[in-house]
């Protein structure tokens, strides 16, 4: 049963960001960067303090932050962590982020964290999980998540629903939001030889409240998210696509490896900004 709480859903916010990592820290607290919001690992910050702790603190006072976890574990057969949505909400209530978001997967069992997200089965029984897991873990931060597509490498034969029509099912159970990872999309798509075009034409465009932009490398079989090249050519026009379907929507470019300087981010930043613009435009005109 939804809450006031996730009924009242989230404030939107339109602005384009970049994900705060340390090669980069000194670069924000010289001086604000060309930024509406950074984005920043949970885990990373879930301290008592500390220097990474402070830094965070001192960017917060020129920037709007959202918070992005890794572990939160949506999909346990033997529910969330209780201590780690305890530390989250400490997190949370210091920094006052814009949203709270995890991803689509489940991360371990029985107290053992594998440090990947790996994929659920898009089943009813899954559906029925992981919406009991959003449910408490909503109730205990007190406000909605927003929950990540994520990247897949693997099918289940037993799967009843699509991945968008099973992210549909779960928002509209929950009061959950979207974080709309366009190449984590395409990674999918690609690696099932599916239609990103089917994909996006079902998708509930009503509940994406954020995307994510990255690079992605080719395996020997597959297409891994790796996070560590600038956005490829693939990606940006799946991008187009997307805005032309939903208008504007916070974006912001992740990158975790293979670091550039801050001033190359904020040139890709740039041209999300543009495509999103020019998309957009058409959209108002189409609609008008």
């Amino acid at each position: 049963m939804r809450t006031a709480m996730q009924r009242n859903g989230i404030t939107p916010f339109h602005g384009f960001g970049i994900g705060l990592r340390p090669p980069h820290y000194e670069d924000f607290l010289a001086a604000p960067a060309r930024v509406d919001f950074v984005e920043v690992i949970s885990e990373n910050f879930m301290v008592d303090g500390g220097r990474p702790l402070d830094i965070l603190h001192r960017v917060r006072d020129r920037h709007a932050v959202a918070l992005h976890g890794v572990s939160m574990n949506i999909g346990a057969v033997d529910g969330v962590d209780v201590a780690y949505i305890r530390r989250l909400r400490q997190l949370a209530d210091r920094i006052d982020p814009l949203w709270v978001s995890d991803h689509l997967c489940w991360t371990g069992v029985d107290g053992f964290n594998s440090h990947d997200l790996l994929p659920l089965p898009y089943t009813e029984e899954a559906l029925a999980l992981v919406c009991a897991n959003l449910d408490r873990v909503q109730d205990a931060l007190g406000r909605p998540l927003l929950m990540e597509n994520p990247s897949t490498y693997v099918a289940f034969d037993g799967a009843r629903m699509s991945e968008p029509e099973f992210l549909a099912a779960m928002c509209s159970r929950t009061g959950c939001q979207l974080l709309l990872d366009v190449n984590n999309i395409y990674v999918s798509a690609t690696n099932h030889d599916l239609s990103t075009d089917t994909w996006l034409d079902e998708l509930p465009w009503q509940h994406v409240r954020q995307v994510h932009l990255a690079g992605h490398s080719q395996g020997e079989h597959m297409l891994i998210d790796t996070h560590d090249a600038p956005v490829p050519r693939s990606v940006w026009e799946l991008y187009a696509k997307a805005c032309a379907r939903m208008g504007p929507v916070a974006t912001m470019i992740e990158r975790d490896d293979h670091i550039p300087p801050l001033v190359e981010l904020l040139a890709e930043l740039d041209m999300a900004r543009d495509i999103a613009f020019v998309a957009t435009a058409s959209r108002r005109e189409h609609v008008a």
